[in-house]
């Protein structure tokens, strides 16, 4: 821990004192990037948060108001639901986001509109099933 400030003492000299002495302990030697210059983005407008983007781009996140990840979330399940391996598991996956954008309908969070409304699990599991249908008369050895 760094000690405290002495009163009396200007701050910046007291910050250099503290760097002067960190660098005399080889507490700056082989840093990560020492030496390198800063990377430089093709497009060359300043954002003042282009380090949180790279943070959030280095670590796999995403930040969408929340009716934009809901209706991420709700193209994701029609296709895992047509994708499913069975119609229970198709079902449950269409009925659980069904819950989801229930919700968001009736209790609208702040951002942009849903646009989306509930799936119509039958209608869904029809689909499922004429895609599975022309998915096996397109597969190999079968009659076309």
């Amino acid at each position: 821990m760094t000690e405290r400030k002495p009163p009396g003492v200007p701050f910046e000299s007291w910050v250099d004192k503290q760097i002067r002495d960190a660098q005399g302990r080889g507490e700056f030697d082989r840093l990560p990037g020492a030496g390198a210059p800063l990377p430089t983005e093709v497009d060359s407008t300043y954002d003042e948060l282009w380090w949180v983007k790279r943070k959030m781009v280095r670590e796999g996140l995403a930040v969408l108001p929340p009716a934009l990840a809901l209706r991420k979330e709700a193209e994701d399940a029609l296709e895992a639901a047509y994708a499913a391996p069975s119609e229970r598991i198709a079902r449950k996956i269409v009925e659980d986001v069904n819950v989801r954008i229930k919700d968001m309908l009736f209790k609208p969070p702040p951002g942009p509109f849903l646009g989306k409304k509930p799936y119509d699990v039958e209608e869904v599991l029809r689909e499922r099933r004429r895609r599975r249908a022309a998915a096996e008369g397109d597969a190999p050895g079968s009659a076309v």
